[in-house]
Formats: C-alpha cells, sequence, structure tokens
C-alpha cells in the first residue's frame, strides 16, 4: 500500500473523540438459564443500576432474543443510551449479533462490549450461586469500566480483487473451484501433482451411492475445465505471498510436463526406466514418463521428474539423442482469497507394524482396492503366487493411537483421532469381496464399527449378512500377526482377544491381511508458513470454530475444504468445499471486503521511529518504518498498514514510548479493567 494511502488509513481509524456524556446500558442475560440457574441475575442488576453513568440496567431470558434486543434498541431510542455492556453466553456466539442490534439503533456497532458470564462463570461456579453472583457482579463492573472508555470506531473497507486461488486438484478443490467459478468469480486452480483428480481417482467405486468413482470424477473435471473463468495449472505450487486479504500478491512455479502430445508416444516407448507406480499403491510399476491411468486429465503424459538425476532425462528416439529437461516457469497473479484444498495422504503402516514390510501378504486397504481393480472379471483373486481362501481386515491402523501402545510418527506424535472413513470404507470393500468372490471367509478384526453417516449402517448389516466373522478386540490388546510356519495350510496367523466372546483368544490362519489405514494431513509446511495458517492438534489445518464458522481460518480470506482439515469422505469433501465457495463468493462477490478495527494504531506525537515495534512484529508489513518531511526535517514514524495488522498487540509491549495502541483494546481501557477487578464491589441487595 502507498505511504499516503497507508497514513490516510490511519487517520480513517484513528479513534475519534467522545464529548457527550457517557450513558451506559447494562443487561445481564438469563440465558435460558445458564446463566441465572447459578447466578441471581436480578441482583447483579440492581447493583449495577446504582453504579456511575449507568442509566439502565435490566435481565432478559434471552438477550438474543428478538425480544432481547429490542429491549437494547428502545433505551438506545429513548433513553439516549450510547454505550452497551452485555452479560451473557461466549463472545464468540453472539457479539455479532448485538453489533448488529447497536447499529440498527444508530448507535456506532464498536460503542459496545460482551462480557461472557456463562462460560466464564455460571458453568464453572454452579456448586456456589452466591459466589457466582459476585463474580458476576465483579465480571460486569469491569466491562463497564472499559465501555466508559469506549471509542467510535470504523471498519476497515478494502477493495477486493474478484478473482480466487484454489490449491489442490482433487474433488474438494474441483467442486469449490466450479462453484466459486459459477457465481462470476474469477479461479484458478492449482494442483503440485502432474494430473487431476486426487484420492478420488483411486477408487471405483463411491459409498453410500455406489457410482462408478471417476465417471463422477470426470463429469467433474469436465465441468471445471470447460468453465471460461476458470483456469487449471497442474505441476504448479505457490512459492510467495504477500498482501493481505483482498489483495494477495502471489507467485506460482510451474513445471513442464516434458513431452507434448505429437511426440509423448515415441518418448514413452524408448523410456526403459521404470518407477513403483503411486497410482496403484506400488502394486505395479510405471514409466518415468506416464499417464496416471487410463482417461486421466490432462491426456498429456508427464515426466516424472522427481525420479530424474539433476532434472534430465536422457532418450534415444527414432535413433537419435534427445535429452528432455524440466524448464520450469514462474508467474505472478492478484488475488482476494485462498481455498485450501490440499487433502490428505492415507496412513502407511510403519515396517512391522501388524507385519507390514515383512510379511508380504500385508497390505493396506487401499493397496486392496487398486488390487481388486487390477482383477479382470473372471479371474481368481491370487497373492504372492497363492490362491486367496481367508482374508482377515484390522481396523483403525493409524487411527485412534494409545500413547505407550503405538509407535509414535517421525515427528514423535501418535494420531489419538478416529479417521471416520475407514470403517465404512472396510464394510464396502469386504461386501464388494464377497460378491465378487462368495467362497472366500472374511474376518473384520476391530476396535468399534463407526458407521456414522446416511446409509452407511446398511454396509454393516449387509457384511452380517454375508457372514463377515466380527471379531472385537481393545486398543490396549492389540492383535498380533505372524508368519505361520512352511508347513501350514495359509502363510499367515492371526491372534486376537475376542471380547465378544468375553476375552476368547483365537488364532486366525489366513491368506491375506488387509491392514484398515486412517488418513493423515498432508506435508504442507511451506503453505502453512506463507499464508500464517494454523495446523490443529491432529495436524490437520485448524477452523476458526467447529460449529459457527467450521471452514473459516484465523487468517482473513483463507478457508478450507474438504480433508485438509480432517477426515472427510467425498460426499462430506464437496459439502465443505460447497461451504468454502460460498465463504469466498460472500467475500470477493461486492468487490470490497469489511474487516474489524481492532487493529494497532500509532500515535505520531509520541513516535520517536526507533524501530523496536517493526523487530517483534510477526505480520508481514503490517507495520513499517517510513521517513517524511516535516517543518523541514526529515522524521522517521512507524506507520501501521490496517489490512495487515491482526491486532496481536506484540508492537504495543515493545514500543518504549507507550505511541501504540490497539484500537478497541487500549492500554487505558485494559487498566480500567484492572482497577475496576481489585475494586470494592457494589452491595448486592436481596431482590423479592
Amino acid at each position: 500500500m502507498p505511504e499516503k494511502d497507508k497514513v490516510e488509513k490511519n487517520k480513517e481509524t484513528l479513534p475519534s473523540s467522545q464529548s457527550d456524556e457517557v450513558r451506559i446500558g447494562a443487561y445481564t442475560c438469563y440465558c435460558g438459564g445458564n446463566i441465572s440457574d447459578v447466578v441471581e441475575c436480578e441482583r447483579v442488576a440492581k447493583a449495577l443500576s446504582g453504579l456511575p453513568n449507568v442509566v439502565a440496567s435490566r435481565t432478559n431470558m434471552s438477550m438474543c432474543s428478538d425480544a432481547g434486543q429490542a429491549l437494547i434498541e428502545d433505551d438506545i431510542k429513548n433513553n439516549h443510551v450510547n454505550r452497551v455492556v452485555i452479560g451473557a453466553c461466549a463472545p464468540s456466539l453472539h457479539e455479532k449479533t448485538f453489533r448488529a442490534t447497536v447499529e440498527r439503533a444508530g448507535l456506532n456497532p464498536y460503542l459496545y462490549h460482551h462480557v461472557g458470564l456463562r462460560e466464564q462463570d455460571s458453568w464453572v461456579h454452579g456448586d456456589d450461586p452466591e459466589g457466582a453472583t459476585k463474580k458476576a457482579l465483579r465480571l460486569m463492573t469491569t466491562g463497564l469500566a472499559k465501555a466508559r472508555l469506549l471509542k467510535p470506531l470504523e471498519s476497515i473497507q478494502l477493495v477486493a480483487e474478484k478473482h480466487a486461488l484454489v490449491i489442490g486438484g482433487g474433488v474438494a478443490g474441483l467442486r469449490s473451484a466450479l462453484d466459486i467459478a459459477r457465481s462470476g468469480i474469477d479461479v484458478t486452480l492449482i494442483e503440485k501433482s502432474p494430473f487431476l483428480g486426487g484420492r478420488m481417482a483411486q477408487l471405483e467405486t463411491v459409498f453410500p451411492t455406489e457410482e462408478q468413482a471417476r465417471e463422477t470424477l470426470h463429469t467433474l473435471i469436465e465441468q471445471v475445465t470447460a468453465h471460461p473463468k476458470i483456469t487449471v495449472h497442474t505441476l504448479a505450487q505457490l512459492v510467495d505471498v504477500s498482501g493481505y486479504v483482498g489483495d494477495f500478491r502471489i507467485r506460482i512455479q510451474q513445471d513442464s510436463r516434458g513431452v507434448t502430445d505429437e511426440n509423448a508416444d515415441a518418448a514413452i516407448a524408448a523410456c526403459d526406466q521404470e518407477v513403483a507406480d503411486e497410482y496403484n499403491y506400488g502394486l505395479t510399476k510405471r514409466k518415468l514418463i506416464y499417464r496416471a491411468y487410463p482417461g486421466c486429465y490432462p491426456s498429456t503424459p508427464a515426466v516424472d521428474w522427481a525420479n530424474c538425476p539433476d532434472g534430465k532425462l536422457e532418450l534415444k528416439v527414432n535413433g537419435q539423442n534427445i535429452t528432455l529437461e524440466n524448464e520450469p516457469k514462474t508467474f505472478e497473479l492478484k488475488v482476494g482469497a485462498f481455498v485450501m484444498a490440499t487433502g490428505f495422504n492415507p496412513y502407511t503402516p510403519h515396517d512391522g507394524e501388524y507385519g507390514y514390510g515383512e510379511i508380504p501378504e500385508v497390505i493396506t486397504l487401499a493397496q486392496f482396492i487398486r488390487l481388486m481393480a487390477l482383477v479382470e472379471e473372471g479371474q481368481e483373486l491370487e497373492w504372492n503366487g497363492h490362491p486367496i481362501r481367508d482374508v482377515a481386515l484390522i481396523h483403525c491402523v493409524g487411527s485412534r493411537q494409545i500413547d505407550g501402545v503405538n509407535e509414535p510418527q517421525d515427528d514423535g506424535q501418535i494420531n489419538p483421532y478416529c479417521s471416520r472413513v475407514c470403517c465404512t470404507a472396510s464394510l464396502h470393500m469386504l461386501n464388494t469381496l464377497h460378491e465378487r468372490f462368495p467362497k472366500i471367509n472374511l474376518f473384520d478384526i476391530y476396535q468399534d464399527i463407526r458407521t456414522y453417516g446416511r446409509g452407511h449402517e446398511e454396509y454393516y448389516s449387509e457384511a452380517l449378512e454375508n457372514m463377515v466373522r466380527f471379531i472385537r478386540v481393545r486398543g490396549t490388546s492389540l492383535p498380533e500377526v505372524t508368519s505361520a510356519p512352511q508347513d501350514d495350510t495359509h502363510p499367515v496367523l492371526v491372534n486376537a482377544m475376542d471380547y465378544l466372546t468375553h476375552g476368547e483368544e483365537l488364532e486366525i490362519p489366513v491368506d491375506l491381511v488387509i491392514l484398515a489405514g486412517g488418513f493423515m494431513p498432508r506435508q504442507i509446511d511451506d503453505l502453512i508458513r506463507m499464508l500464517k495458517i494454523s495446523p490443529g492438534t491432529d495436524r490437520f489445518l485448524l477452523e476458526v470454530h467447529p460449529k459457527l464458522r467450521p471452514v473459516e481460518t484465523a487468517v482473513s480470506g483463507v478457508v478450507l475444504a474438504g480433508s485438509a482439515q480432517g477426515p472427510m469422505n467425498i460426499q462430506e469433501s464437496c459439502a465443505s468445499a460447497a461451504a468454502a465457495a460460498s465463504k469466498v463468493v460472500i467475500l470477493l462477490g461486492q468487490g470490497m471486503v469489511e474487516l474489524e478495527p481492532f487493529v494497532a494504531w500509532v500515535n505520531p506525537d509520541l513516535c520517536t521511529g526507533s524501530g523496536e515495534c517493526v523487530e517483534v512484529c510477526a505480520y508481514k508489513d503490517a507495520i513499517t518504518l517510513e521517513t517524511s518531511s516535516e517543518n523541514g526535517k526529515q522524521v522517521t514514524k512507524a506507520i501501521v498498514t490496517p489490512a495487515n495488522c491482526v491486532g496481536c498487540g506484540a508492537c504495543v509491549s515493545a514500543c518504549p514510548n507507550q505511541a501504540i495502541d490497539v484500537q478497541g483494546w487500549t492500554l487505558g481501557q485494559f487498566e480500567a479493567m484492572i482497577e475496576a477487578i481489585v475494586a470494592d464491589l457494589p452491595e448486592l441487595e436481596v431482590v423479592a
């Protein structure tokens, strides 16, 4: 932002002087009994009514209801209330509700302060009503102390670029891109791999609809690639970000495919180097020049540069030596928002986990899905040179892990979470296996069956009808998988303690063990760093609030779609993608973004340009030092760019001159609140 614009924006958001008499309305909410069952709200309201500047003190069963809001509006209009303090549930739930109420009545929406009486008082002091009532009064008087110093603020308004960047070309990224574009906003979609489709492309059918996975996926891909407002870049990744919501400046790097449609077939024929095929999870091999699968998009093959020394591939085509070389290019864009649709990785068991990597007959569910796809109709199901007659499937591999029982990941953490999708995916595959090979005996070893979605329980019922043998174990006594003796009838033995039969120890001889692995977050540390978003304790990307703001991150303009946020099936990923798209459309659709005014403000009269505020600021370009001419002298001052500031207050504590404040939470307001906390309480009278 140019210097002039920064200064003007600072001027626009300066706290205005308020010479009018402070007239406070204090409102203590019953919260439908959540507060009033513990706190004597009427006594609190009575005590507040006698405090300085309080001209109205009221209670209501639900202040957020129409009747409660009307009470506040009436006091503002008719009782000339010009500051509002509301004691209710958490501000994260209804702060916006009450701001709108205050604004409708003609008052600046930031002349209102919210006190969380439910979470901070009644819910934690249910065994001490008298103490909770006194605490409620103290919290409310603290709110009044701040309210007396509130100044009207104006929201920060920014011009928004009507262009979104979607990161990830799986089903969630494709769905969100299409929904955004249909609303008239330009979309650029980037995918790090050479082909679109993500994990869905590796499936055959989709539960619970039983649609053909790739047919459904390709329909979506065709809609996305044909849409005039969507630009797709494969082999592309984000390498730099600057700016702020509505006006992000980004740089994208894109690798070359290495071949064209004209020379691709000849180059593939000439290539004799092979690697494990990740599409089939290593069950087959592919060449270094490849298509992911028949019908993939784009149809032009790509060179696997990661397995080419120095990014070059030497070939002999039609008797001539040629060198294919990666020639990456970079380009810049300006976008208003990001959709993070980076997907997930299936859990890969460590060597020796249930015999994986040591016993050839132990594979993952993802591998088995591809194995079933590779077996043609009419063929017998075989593995490692022998027919499959008995199969055991083990649930919760890489999920619901327990400290001290399961081996940690490379980062030292375990996965205590449930991956949610695995149970239904496992039952879906067992039923498919029974349908194609009805003579195979199936054993399902589980801790709990969590078929939570609509229509998912039917797969469990069907598995029972298909005579799948269910064996229930506990997380503290996991099954053991060992190689059978050479002369045994089966190559693998599974030992499990079955709690459906009161802890009976079972030894199950099988030909194949399938490990139903969970979901793992992708390693996207570079994106997390660039966008300043946060992972949760499970290492998936973290939303602001799971119910109220389920797809938004703490960074304005960055939203989440699909399993980047946590384990989701395809239906859930599409629903999440649609929600993310709606957030982007709401944000950018009007061409203007409105941000909260709670950002740093520099008092130029006190600022000496020491630069200590800039040193501690973690947000790029949020606060900078700029030199200008003042009365014929060169002076250096700190300048805040409000769009980049998050109001963290780090600069406030660093400034040696106390020249910086965060609007809406000034040092003076904090001091007044602290004084109110330690002051003597007004008397609590008995209210009949």
